[in-house]
């Protein structure tokens, strides 16, 4: 693919992370199963620590959410009081995290609770963050450039900042001016691309998304931020309208920045 420039008034990068910085495959294949594989150890090791159970005060509040606006959803309600039966209670917490992971959700409730799940797995030394290869040294000549980088993704914070803080190519997180989750709001709604905006404190025509998402692409264009859709191995195909309309990258090295020295 040929070179993409960005426009020359650009003086930030909002970067995702799954398909754009970081391979799917570690998400789908070493992230998510070691969720679905510790995670009943894991609560029953916590279960009484205050961070557990904010946990999973959360996700009883996302249940209630659903059942309002009738999603479907497991049978069972999480209640954190039961204490006569612990591990009736847990099971019913694993239902509804497996049940929320099957469904691809990317509610706050959930990404917080594998945030802290793999935490202890990065720290010690379980799990790595994968970068593909064009990432650091691309991010490392914008920064040189002038630009600010940020990162966007429907992972917690805190899970962002495990990837880079313990990744292949060590603790990178220097590399990055800030951090935005769903706390923020879902990444195919603009009013997210707005806040952000507000946020960073500059104009949504001076902030460039990179992603592999054309619906969070859309968004992004909805709140007047540039995009530039990313094309990795395992993402998901694009239509002919879709690469007839956006501007296309393989790697990071395709961005050219105009006007800067």
């Amino acid at each position: 693919m040929a070179t993409v420039s960005l426009p020359a008034g650009t003086s930030s990068l909002l970067l995702d992370i799954e398909g754009t910085t970081t391979p799917i495959t570690f998400v789908k294949d070493i992230l998510f199963p070691y969720i679905r594989e510790h995670l009943e150890d894991y609560l029953s090791t916590h279960w009484e620590e205050d961070e557990c159970k904010q946990d999973v005060h959360l996700l009883k509040k996302q249940i209630e959410e659903d059942m309002k606006q009738n999603r479907s959803c497991p049978v069972h309600t999480v209640d954190q009081t039961v204490h006569t039966d612990e591990e009736k209670a847990i099971r019913e917490v694993v239902e509804n995290v497996l049940w929320q992971m099957a469904a691809d959700r990317k509610s706050t409730a959930l990404k917080q609770l594998q945030g802290h799940m793999w935490r202890a797995a990065y720290a010690s030394g379980r799990i790595k963050g994968e970068l593909y290869h064009d990432v650091t040294p691309a991010i490392k000549r914008w920064k040189a450039q002038g630009l600010k980088v940020y990162i966007y993704s429907s992972g917690s914070v805190e899970a962002q900042k495990l990837l880079f803080g313990y990744s292949v190519e060590g603790d990178v997180l220097d590399l990055f001016d800030g951090h935005f989750d769903t706390t923020i709001g879902a990444k195919v709604e603009a009013k997210s691309y707005e806040r952000i905006t507000q946020r960073i404190g500059c104009q949504p025509e001076e902030i460039t998304f990179l992603t592999d998402v054309t619906r969070e692409a859309k968004a992004a264009e909805e709140a007047g931020v540039n995009v530039v859709v990313v094309v990795r191995p395992g993402n998901m195909e694009l239509t002919d309208d879709e690469r007839a309309h956006y501007n296309l990258i393989t790697s990071f090295n395709q961005l050219e920045l105009t006007g800067r020295d």
